[in-house]
């Protein structure tokens, strides 16, 4: 599995704030697409690289987090 293809969730409790990255966390660009929640892009290549979420706990149950899981794409 090549390291691209590992999505990574964290939670900070003390920030509120969930962070999911697609491969290694890296710089990049925040696009607001929602209430709080912010859409990261590779500025060079304009791929999506992450997401965060602020508030989290306005939002639901945490009592699941953290989570690693692998990505597939289905064929």
């Amino acid at each position: 599995m090549e390291k691209d293809d590992i999505m990574q969730i964290a939670y900070d409790h003390e920030a509120d704030v969930l962070y999911l990255s697609i491969g290694e966390p890296r710089r990049a660009l925040s696009r607001e697409i929602g209430d709080d929640v912010l859409l990261r892009i590779d500025p060079e290549t304009g791929a999506i690289v992450g997401l965060t979420i602020l508030n989290l706990s306005t939002r639901g149950k945490l009592d699941t987090l953290p989570l690693h899981m692998a990505l597939h794409e289905s064929t």
